[in-house]
């Protein structure tokens, strides 16, 4: 069984109806957020890019997908192993969903916003306080920051929220 595989299988164990996939989309140290449109569900806050599991789709098909509407990202997908971090919540409808976030590298900064934001800008992880993202998604910022401080030549795999260390497969 595979890393991801086990995040579904954890996601279905624990009774969640809908899975949805985000991503720490970084460069230089900073990360990327959006700002949704106000007549949106959570309208007006700022978060990752990220959006739902389409059926027939694996995680990192909608993964690519939703970076490809989202924020015009048409560059081959690879995502950084060793983290992956989870938060659940209830949707817009009702439903219980969770969110599995990995981390990124942007190839560049080129962003075309979808029609669901109006707004994009990088940051630095220290100044995720002074934004109006949600407090999970704050912490999956600190937690990736966290992540990529070296220490004895590995990386630092301490998450806030809960974190799953995904391996290179």
């Amino acid at each position: 069984m595979t890393h991801l595989q086990q995040l579904i299988d954890d996601a279905d164990r624990d009774g969640i109806d809908k899975l949805v996939v985000g991503a720490v989309v970084h460069s230089g140290g900073q990360v990327l957020i959006l700002r949704r449109t106000v007549d949106d569900f959570m309208g007006g806050i700022e978060e990752l890019p990220s959006g739902g599991v389409e059926g027939g789709e694996d995680l990192l098909q909608a993964l690519a997908r939703e970076l490809a509407e989202e924020i015009g990202w048409h560059h081959p997908l690879t995502v950084e192993p060793g983290f992956a971090a989870t938060f659940d919540y209830t949707s817009g409808s009702g439903r219980a969903a969770r969110q599995l976030t990995f981390a990124v590298s942007a190839p560049d900064r080129a962003v075309t916003l979808s029609a669901e934001h109006t707004a994009c800008r990088w940051i630095d992880p220290a100044d995720a306080d002074d934004t109006d993202l949600t407090p999970e998604s704050v912490q999956i910022i600190r937690a990736w920051a966290q992540h990529t401080i070296q220490q004895d030549g590995e990386p630092v795999r301490a998450c806030h929220l809960k974190c799953v260390k995904i391996l290179s497969e």
